[in-house]
């Protein structure tokens, strides 16, 4: 039990500095929120005419639509701009915020590498290197789930970015935990 906590501890914080180096320093994330010198008359525009905070497709159909409307509506827009906004009513982050979101954010990571730790601790022959690839593959496994879908259905901006997110932090967590959790 020690072994998978400090193994979890240590390879949730490295994937946590990963993350935290790509959003930041690398600068990898920026194409999906980057800056346009129009944001306030943008702002100012949606609080006008969206009601409550949500995330919209646009052109989008409403609840209910039959099948052969929205395929029409398809058609229709094709080859015509398409957005999809997340829309907040208020930013509200304070530092207070900003550093429990981060606490958040590293005990979840913590807490997936513990699920990952425990995992190895079920191999019958841990090995470097069946860890490491396992690791790997992990990583690529959280990249197809959600980033590369939704590269697939809505071509986010920063799908290569959270690629290099997943093959960098999963590939230092699995060279720790390689050394860390194999039978020697």
């Amino acid at each position: 039990m020690k072994k998978t906590i400090i193994g979890a501890i240590v390879g949730g914080l490295l994937i946590f500095i990963c993350q935290t180096l790509s959003w930041t320093v690398l600068d990898l994330h920026r194409s999906a929120q980057d800056y346009t010198p129009k944001q306030d008359t943008i702002m100012h525009f949606l609080s006008s005419v969206i009601d409550k905070e949500g995330g919209y497709l646009l052109p989008g159909m409403p609840k209910g639509t039959s099948f052969d409307d929205a395929n029409k509506a398809g058609l229709k827009g094709m080859g015509k701009p398409w957005a999809f906004i997340e829309y907040h009513s208020s930013y509200t982050l304070s530092m207070n915020d900003m550093y429990m979101n981060m606490v958040r954010g590293l005990l979840s990571t913590m807490f997936m590498v513990w699920l990952v730790c425990w995992i190895i601790s079920k191999f019958s022959k841990p090995s470097f290197g069946n860890i490491f690839l396992a690791c790997l593959f992990i990583g690529l496994v959280v990249y197809i789930n959600v980033p590369y879908n939704s590269f697939i259905w809505y071509k986010i901006f920063d799908s290569r970015a959270y690629l290099h997110d997943s093959i960098l932090g999963w590939g230092v967590c699995g060279l720790w935990l390689g050394w860390w959790m194999r039978k020697k």
